[in-house]
């Protein structure tokens, strides 16, 4: 669980430092975030054109459905930052978020038997390891652009 939670953060950073905009960088649309995504992970994880194909809809749905339970714990940690709440407050916003933690689990599990049906494990733990140096890879990237 630790490191799905690291992999939603890494995740949450890079689309964030991909859409941060200053006056050094240019602004990367969600498109080109995930063509780029895409064919890192085609790439990395060796993934054939008929399994990418049949693969990313798939894998992208689970992005948009995580990105949502991410977004709705977020709504929930922003809630905290208020003045005099009471203890009651705080334990509601720690269940909802542990609550979209599980969530996101439970989603990954399901989209688990999913891939199996398109991909072996091995192409699965390659993406999964793919994913993750993609986001890496883009961290590092931002840092070094000027």
């Amino acid at each position: 669980m630790k490191r799905l939670f690291l992999v939603l953060m890494v995740s949450f950073i890079g689309i964030i430092g991909a859409f941060a905009q200053d006056g050094h960088r240019s602004k990367m649309s969600p498109e080109e975030f995930r063509q780029k995504q895409e064919a890192f992970i085609t790439d990395k994880a060796e993934l054939t054109q008929d399994e990418a194909a049949k693969f990313f809809p798939i894998y992208f749905e689970l992005q948009d459905k995580k990105r949502a339970l991410n977004d709705r714990a977020w709504s929930q940690i922003r809630k905290g930052k208020k003045e005099k709440m009471t203890e009651a407050e705080y334990e509601a916003i720690i269940t909802n978020v542990l609550n979209a933690r599980i969530a996101s689990d439970k989603l990954e599990k399901a989209y688990f038997y999913r891939f199996k049906g398109i991909l072996s494990c091995e192409k699965i733990f390659k993406v999964q390891g793919a994913e993750m140096r993609f986001h890496r890879e883009l961290i590092k990237d931002f840092g070094r652009k000027p």
